[in-house]
């Protein structure tokens, strides 16, 4: 079990370093760990100000964890429009919104149950 935990922690850590590579906004971490019947372990959510800037982040999160760990999602749905990209690590999955969409769909208030943490970089608003 330790080390499924040292290797999400590692996922985790590469997807956020590949938002913030291209300035990705307002990223936060939710811990669903302690929720019962869920699809995964941890969601990853940030948001980009267009089309271009939230397929920049998921291209990013793609190269950065690609090239560090040789891991590439399971998954990968919503590029076409990229108003909301999700990415399936299987434990990990990665939510890249446009700001009106993520308002929208409000995954935090959906999730309100998980353990958040809002992952501070030099980039959030």
């Amino acid at each position: 079990m330790q080390n499924r935990k040292s290797s999400a922690d590692e996922l985790i850590a590469l997807i956020i370093s590949g938002i913030e590579e291209v300035k990705g906004h307002d990223i936060k971490l939710l811990d669903l760990r302690d929720i019962e019947n869920t699809v995964c372990d941890y969601f990853i959510i940030c948001n980009g100000t267009s089309n271009t800037h939230v397929n920049a982040i998921v291209g990013s999160i793609q190269k950065t964890v690609s090239k560090a760990i040789k891991d590439k999602p399971w998954h990968v749905e919503g590029s076409d429009y990229a108003e909301w990209v999700l990415m399936d690590y299987v434990n990990v999955v990665v939510h890249v919104f446009q700001k009106q969409a993520r308002e929208h769909y409000d995954i935090e208030g959906l999730w309100g149950d998980a353990k958040v943490t809002l992952v501070e970089s030099s980039f959030n608003q």
